[in-house]
């Protein structure tokens, strides 16, 4: 396909993609380009005269600033766009109709409202390392709880996340690589996504446990919890304590209820 027409009542077509001077388009009647025309551009598919209406979607959208033929590229060139109170048409399109309708109900949508007034999309709790030294322990924590803890036992729990990272331990303890990991952790603890959050460190890196917490106002309590391996006692320790952690926390977190809330709270984020 060469062009689309958006609407029947269109005086112009889009280029489905760049098209050169002379090229046939056999879709709409079978004239010929007059001008190359970028991918995405307008084309005129009639005649339109100076001062006449150019119509996209079936919506005025400007004004010819010249006569423009069949096949010529349609832009800046020989298109103005309409300032508000020119050329009212009397023939309303459905977007001018629109405007003596009703106002609509404000926008809403399901989400988990959180203490601190943000609202979530989903409810998860996230394992949170300050440090990469500490990637292990979360992902095993994480792994056990999906694979025994959340076979169906917690209808609103969408999942336990470990977020690891590759630094933390070998960095300078100030600067712009050190304040941008403490701001990124914090936004993972933080966020309206987790209904609870657990952070575990090693307990010798640069980028400690306890500097996050204070950095940010954090303060441990049901559903914000800490570990440090090396005090834990070891890697084992570690995860059977985490996993003790998280399982205190289930409960809790499986209480959150999605409730109506306005769009305007709504935060989208990409997986990529």
């Amino acid at each position: 396909m060469q062009t689309i027409l958006l609407h029947p009542n269109d005086n112009v077509a889009i280029a489905h993609g760049p098209l050169k001077k002379g090229t046939l388009v056999h879709n709409l009647g079978g004239f010929e380009l007059l001008n190359d025309v970028p991918a995405l551009h307008k084309i005129a598919v009639t005649a339109i005269a100076n001062g006449e209406v150019i119509r996209k979607f079936n919506q005025q959208i400007g004004i010819a600033t010249a006569d423009i033929q069949p096949g010529e590229h349609v832009h800046s060139h020989n298109c103005q766009a309409i300032l508000t109170g020119e050329h009212t048409e009397e023939a309303s399109s459905p977007a001018v109709a629109a405007k003596s309708a009703a106002p609509r109900e404000p926008a809403q949508f399901m989400g988990y409202q959180r203490a601190n007034g943000e609202v979530g999309t989903r409810n998860f709790i996230g394992i949170i390392t300050t440090v990469n030294c500490s990637a292990t322990v979360s992902h095993k924590i994480a792994q056990a709880c999906n694979n025994q803890d959340l076979s169906g036992h917690w209808e609103n729990v969408d999942g336990v996340v470990a977020l690891s990272h590759k630094t933390g331990c070998g960095m300078r303890n100030a600067g712009d690589g050190y304040e941008a990991l403490t701001r990124t952790i914090n936004g993972y603890i933080t966020h309206p996504n987790f209904g609870g959050i657990l952070v575990i460190g090693l307990g010798c890196e640069v980028m400690q446990l306890s500097h996050v917490m204070a950095a940010n106002g954090l303060e441990e309590g049901s559903l914000l919890r800490t570990l440090l391996i090396q005090e834990s006692g070891g890697t084992a320790k570690t995860i059977a304590r985490g996993l003790e952690m998280v399982r205190e926390m289930l409960p809790v977190v499986n209480q959150a209820k999605r409730t109506p809330q306005p769009a305007s709270k709504l935060k989208l984020a990409l997986q990529c």
